[in-house]
């Protein structure tokens, strides 16, 4: 009787009880779902930074074809398509080409920055009807990129006279010398027409320097304005 009653307890001595393994489940779970948040914040953490770095790189690649595209400023010598303009929302510039010229308008539109080019210009009216279509509203189509998002506006601002200036003042405009006086004898035109100036009568003159800077709309994913400025070099 005395081994049959110890063998009875050896046996109600192994296993576990229930609760012990709905404690040990428990355990389980919560180590599961700290693992789980550890790994969700993991990943979280890793598309905020993911994201970061991306519009980061699109801000920088911007600010590269901005600065390009003023780098390659190039004055068409008519008066009626001035090289270099700002009206408050879109900054016009005239560069060149292989193939000619090429007008690019940069222009602020409900928080987005877009840039539009034309094709290659090479006769003054094409010059002239490329800035009317810039002026009249940029195609939603064709030409035309979304360059930047989340912006809540920008300023422009020229440097000229060792000193920077608002963009959308009144640009100099270089006068031409006063042509000699005429010998004495005949006059070779006895008519002429004092309204009737050549074509290089005056020439705007660029500024030294361009100032952008960009103010960022909240949750764009920036803090603060960001300033970015480009020396202009001679024109050749």
């Amino acid at each position: 009787m005395a081994i049959r009653r110890s063998r009875g307890l050896s046996n109600r001595s192994t296993g576990f009880t229930l609760v012990e393994v709905l404690v040990a489940l428990v355990i389980m779970a919560a180590i599961a779902v700290m693992a789980w948040r550890g790994i969700d914040g993991m990943l979280r953490s890793r598309e905020i930074s993911q994201a970061s770095l991306q519009r980061s790189e699109r801000l920088q690649t911007v600010l590269v074809q901005w600065e390009q595209d003023l780098r390659m400023l190039q004055d068409s010598e008519l008066n009626t398509v001035p090289p270099l303009t700002f009206d408050g929302s879109t900054l016009r510039i005239l560069r060149r080409q292989a193939e000619g010229l090429q007008l690019v308008a940069w222009t602020l539109r409900e928080g987005r920055l877009y840039r539009w080019e034309s094709a290659a210009l090479t006769t003054q009216q094409a010059l002239i009807d490329a800035l009317t279509r810039s002026q009249q509203g940029l195609e939603p189509q064709t030409r035309q990129l979304v360059a930047l998002e989340g912006l809540s506006g920008w300023q422009m601002f020229f440097y000229r006279g060792n000193a920077w200036s608002n963009a959308q003042s009144s640009d100099d405009v270089a006068q031409p010398s006063p042509p000699p006086a005429n010998p004495p004898g005949p006059n070779p035109n006895p008519n002429p027409n004092p309204d009737q100036a050549g074509p290089n009568s005056s020439k705007h003159v660029l500024p030294s320097g361009v100032r952008m800077i960009l103010q960022f709309a909240p949750g764009g994913g920036f803090d603060g304005p960001l300033t970015r400025q480009i020396l202009l070099g001679p024109q050749t």
